[in-house]
């Protein structure tokens, strides 16, 4: 199996949209980032999901160091975000973009997200959000909720979350999300299915995560397929990424 074997982005005659969407936490770019960037390009992304984006000092210049290495732009999220960003060629056009603080759990880290509806296309609109859930059991659950309204208030026909649940599928929090959105992975498994960690994948806790209208046409880890390094996958980070093919319908002319 090679990345060749899952469909790249186009557009196609009905108006309606392959896009290839790939879930990333790169760990605020604290290990090898020009291993971080090869992946990336590798998988040829059409719209990247980052977690723990930089934050701190200077984030704006990480951030676009790394639009640029990878050949996308910034579109929205990072320390605005509290990590979760959003990246994306110019194929995708931004229609509106939005970051949101979740709620304080005092002595925890505060959590958003970053959201999107982004064109493709004469009439395919995506509606996307990058997250990264607690670690607490109570204050993810209520994140997921709170990630379902997101979805629902993006305006959009067809949307997609992705990210870090720091939950495996058999938790209460991702069950709740599957149980209203397609998990790519178990819709349309492809390539690898754990992505944590590198150096001994054995859960997943990533996932790419669409509504019902939305087509998987794959979803999975790209670990051990051609075009993408091992080596830099263990360089990388401390996660593994989720990339999937998506094909977006058309929206309905008015």
């Amino acid at each position: 199996m090679t990345l060749a074997d899952l469909p790249a982005g186009r557009t196609e005659a009905d108006g309606g949209a392959v896009v290839r969407l790939l879930s990333y936490n790169i760990r605020s770019l604290r290990d090898d980032r020009r291993a971080l960037a090869r992946v990336i390009r590798a998988c040829a992304p059409d719209v990247v999901c980052v977690q723990e984006a930089p934050r701190f000092f200077r984030w704006r210049k990480h951030a676009a160091w790394l639009a640029r290495e990878c050949g996308l732009v910034y579109v929205t999220g990072g320390a605005t975000a509290t990590g979760p960003m959003i990246l994306a060629t110019l194929r995708a056009a931004v229609l509106r973009a939005e970051d949101v603080l979740l709620p304080l759990t005092p002595g925890l880290h505060r959590r958003g997200f970053a959201t999107a509806v982004l064109g493709f296309g004469p009439s395919a609109r995506l509606g996307v959000v990058s997250c990264h859930l607690s670690l607490q059991t109570d204050e993810r659950q209520a994140q997921g909720r709170m990630l379902l309204g997101r979805l629902g208030a993006l305006g959009t026909r067809h949307t997609v979350a992705a990210g870090d649940l720091n939950e495996r599928p058999r938790g209460r929090t991702f069950r709740a999300l599957a149980a209203e959105l397609q998990d790519g992975w178990a819709t349309a498994p492809w390539g690898g299915e754990y992505t944590s960690t590198p150096s001994r994948p054995h859960q997943r806790i990533d996932a790419v995560l669409a509504s019902r209208e939305v087509e998987v046409l794959g979803c999975g880890v790209p670990d051990g397929l051609e075009g993408v390094a091992a080596r830099d996958l263990l360089a990388a980070t401390d996660h593994l990424p989720v990339l999937a093919a998506l094909r977006v319908p058309p929206e309905p002319a008015l």
